[in-house]
């Protein structure tokens, strides 16, 4: 194991009196709309905030694609009452729950313009003036304290070059990024991460073939019993306030090496399948983008233009036959139809991603997990996302509103596929595309990272989650 735990050092977690979570306003914020959800209870601007018990023990599962389900939010946790240590941070995030709240019920303008950045409509966004101040008071106050324990590779590093690269360029990012995010001093803190590395877990503990998760599961629960020791922020919150991150499939399956970690702390997955214990209302649904030697193919750094011709195919798909949904999509399609082109691979003469810029549809199904590099290529392409997944919750889903440049159809309508896409009329699709356009520099990872993008997207779903915990 490429981690030191001092020796004789037992590991106890401290129970505190309450871990207070106030997962209430988001839902409204993002929404939209004064008279939905929890909204209605805090159109007040001095409103007291409601604090509730976070039950640690509980797996809570749902479908819903957002930071906050409302209408089970007061059967599930009883209000109580406590304070923290730090009061300044505290009351810092209550002065920034406030103002997003006073934006959030003002009515949206049509464009919102900060510096180079438009923040466009609200059929972009669920709340555009909401969004934008959220992601300023994360600018302004959001601190991350980042535990230096472990060795690298497993800690402190991560993939850059394969289809796991969003977990290794986050991970450097927060290491050596030179952002204003980061501080040395925990105390300060609102956020602590933990930079371990779940794709270089399986590259070095795991035995190939086994199928057996326990290796990773151990080294997850020694690293927690090493900071929780050696650190007193662990034990304040019981982790609430602490966020993993990993692209790997089996991410979720690791962070089940520490019970609070998997039911408490925020963890930021790539697989964030509802069905598989993700939960939308403290986990954070991380975008899959699969960089070939760290770069984006130069196909789609630059589309084509708006005024180029319309699209030479209805759709398109090429990939391999794993997982559920696939074998749906190719035994009704592969092959069947001339403006659908679906293949199981790609003959060797033919470009993808020139079949992805000539389409105005790209097919993203799962495979055996939810998440599908697919969705961002597609972006890229400014090729319309058709997503084909059960369970999946969508990134970045408490601001963006994918229903403005996507389509998502149930694995039961695959059948009625070519139906369903020329139901699309041509001004829709124009919506859509512009969309796209919209949206595209959130899911871009710059180097160095710039604001809006993939980097400050990710690190403001974490903050979201974060503002809504009372400690």
């Amino acid at each position: 194991m490429a981690m030191r735990i001092a020796g004789g050092v037992t590991f106890s977690i401290v129970v505190v009196s309450a871990v207070i979570v106030a997962v209430f306003f988001i839902s409204g914020y993002f929404s939209g709309g004064a008279d939905s959800g929890l909204w209605r209870s805090y159109s007040d601007p001095e409103a007291e905030f409601k604090k509730v018990q976070l039950v640690g023990a509980a797996r809570r599962r749902g479908d819903e694609p957002r930071a906050v389900v409302s209408a089970e939010i007061e059967s599930r946790f009883k209000p109580i009452s406590r304070k923290r240590e730090s009061g300044k941070l505290e009351e810092g995030l209550a002065r920034a729950r406030a103002a997003v709240r006073r934006v959030a019920s003002i009515r949206n303008k049509s464009v919102i313009i900060d510096g180079n950045h438009i923040i466009s409509s609200s059929s972009i966004y669920r709340n555009p003036s909401a969004f934008l101040q959220s992601y300023k008071e994360m600018e302004r106050r959001l601190k991350v304290y980042v535990y230096e324990e472990g060795e690298v590779p497993i800690v402190h590093d991560g993939p850059c070059k394969d289809i796991y690269t969003s977990e290794g360029r986050f991970i450097h990012e927060m290491e050596h990024g030179r952002h204003r995010f980061r501080t040395s001093r925990g105390e300060e803190a609102h956020l602590y991460f933990m930079p371990f590395s779940v794709t270089w877990m399986v590259k070095y503990l795991y035995k190939p073939n086994t199928y057996d998760l326990t290796p990773l599961q151990e080294f997850v629960s020694d690293y927690v019993k090493l900071i929780s020791t050696k650190h007193p922020f662990w034990n304040t919150s019981q982790g609430a306030d602490h966020f993993m991150l990993s692209c790997h499939d089996w991410g979720p399956r690791a962070s089940e090496g520490n019970a609070y970690l998997y039911n408490t702390s925020i963890r930021a997955l790539c697989n964030a399948n509802t069905s598989e214990g993700f939960s939308p209302q403290k986990d954070v649904s991380l975008p899959e983008i699969h960089l070939y030697g760290g770069y984006v193919n130069p196909k789609l750094i630059t589309p084509p233009p708006p005024t180029a011709s319309s699209p030479s195919y209805l759709a398109f798909f090429a990939g391999g036959l794993h997982g559920p949904v696939r074998p749906i999509l190719l035994h009704h399609w592969k092959g069947r139809d001339p403006d659908l082109h679906i293949y199981e691979y790609l003959p060797k003469h033919l470009d993808y991603y020139d079949y992805m810029l000539k389409s105005k549809f790209c097919l993203c199904p799962s495979g055996y997990e939810v998440a599908s590099p697919r969705i961002v290529e597609a972006i890229y392409a400014e090729c319309i996302p058709v997503i084909l997944s059960d369970h999946y919750v969508l990134p970045f889903s408490d601001v963006l509103r994918w229903e403005a440049f996507s389509l998502q159809v149930n694995i039961s309508e695959i059948p009625r596929l070519k139906e369903i896409l020329m139901a699309v009329t041509e001004d829709e699709f124009l919506r859509l595309k512009e969309g796209l356009r919209a949206i595209r520099k959130h899911f871009v990872l710059n180097q160095p990272a710039e604001r809006f993008d993939m980097f400050h997207m990710i690190l403001h779903s974490v903050w979201l989650r974060r503002l809504n915990l009372r400690i």
